[in-house]
Parts: C-alpha cells; sequence; structure tokens
C-alpha cells in the first residue's frame, strides 16, 4: 500500500513536471514566433494631403453605357469639372526609428503639386493673388485617380527606389483608386 502511495505521487509529481516543461516550450515557442513576426513584419509609414484639381472624362458624353439619358447617366463628368482629390501614400520602410520622416514626405508630396514643375494654374481672389500653396489648381485634363497614382507612383520610386509603395487617389473623399506598387525582391 505504502508503495502504491509513493508510487502515485511521483507520478503526480512527473505529470506535474512534464506539463510544466510543455507549458515553459509552448511560451518559449510562441515568444520565438512573435520575434520572427515583428522582424519579418512589412513596415509602412503614411501620409495624406489634399489638392484641388480640374479634370474630365471626355468618354462620358458619347459612350451610350455612361450617357444613358436615365438615373445612371454621367456624361456630365465629359465636361471639365472640380474635385478636392485626397491623397493617402504609404511607403515601405525598413526600420522602425524615421527610415522616412513622414513629414518630409508629406511635404515632398505636396510640392510635387505645387509651384515650378507641376501642371496647375493660379487663381487670384479679387486683386490679392492666394498664397502659392493654396492657390494651386491641379489641371488633370482626363486623368483618372487610376492615372493620377501611376503618375505620383513613378515620383515617388524615382526618388525612393526598391520599395513597396500604396497610393490611394478619392475624389472629394467618396470615389477613388487604391493601388499597391509591390516591390519584388530578388
Amino acid at each position: 500500500m505504502y508503495l502504491n502511495l509513493t508510487y502515485e505521487m511521483d507520478n503526480k509529481k512527473m505529470g506535474r513536471y512534464y506539463n510544466d516543461m510543455l507549458e515553459d516550450m509552448r511560451k518559449a515557442n510562441l515568444q520565438d514566433a512573435r520575434v520572427k513576426q515583428r522582424e519579418s513584419a512589412n513596415k509602412m509609414i503614411w501620409v495624406t494631403f489634399k489638392k484641388e484639381g480640374i479634370h474630365k472624362y471626355p468618354a462620358a458624353l458619347e459612350d451610350p453605357k455612361l450617357a444613358t439619358g436615365g438615373w445612371d447617366d454621367v456624361s456630365f463628368l465629359g465636361y471639365p469639372h472640380r474635385h478636392i482629390f485626397h491623397f493617402r501614400v504609404w511607403i515601405e520602410v525598413f526600420h522602425d526609428d524615421r527610415d522616412i520622416e513622414f513629414i518630409q514626405f508629406k511635404r515632398w508630396l505636396e510640392r510635387l503639386y505645387s509651384g515650378e514643375g507641376a501642371n496647375t494654374t493660379s487663381s487670384t481672389k479679387g486683386s490679392e493673388e492666394q498664397s502659392s500653396t493654396n492657390s494651386q489648381v491641379l489641371v488633370l485634363d482626363y486623368k483618372s485617380c487610376e492615372m493620377i497614382s501611376d503618375e505620383l507612383f513613378e515620383q515617388i520610386a524615382d526618388r525612393y527606389p526598391g520599395r513597396t509603395i500604396r497610393i490611394e487617389v478619392s475624389e472629394d473623399g467618396e470615389n477613388g483608386s487604391d493601388t499597391t506598387y509591390n516591390y519584388e525582391r530578388v
């Protein structure tokens, strides 16, 4: 009887010991997995900005799928019309300590659409000219949100090569495009 009781107690101790060891191993594996997950994360920063622009969709005037004459008629898009274009731009970063400083990145993006080099027109308010940051209106001709995104991608990729980039462009924050330009590492 005494021997049997000792055997049962030893089995219980051994069972707890193995259970504790298994739990410790499970916790260590979870921690290792978390470290690997963090180290292999695809880190991106994002910025937003807005820009007034004028564009048109010439096909909307004559394409029967667009100029329907009914509730879904969008032929008005064939004429130049104004939007506030909303941009959200993500760019891959390779470490977590300001690889690309996002305020500088945002300012650089805004400068692409104002002043010299941008396809803009200046507007005036009364006889006073507004500041160049606010008064520049993008002249986008026939460009869709997707086309605007593609052009912006080229500018960003020239300055920051070898990175995944995602660009969202919307008209008035309502409707737009979202394009991810994945960089494939070889």
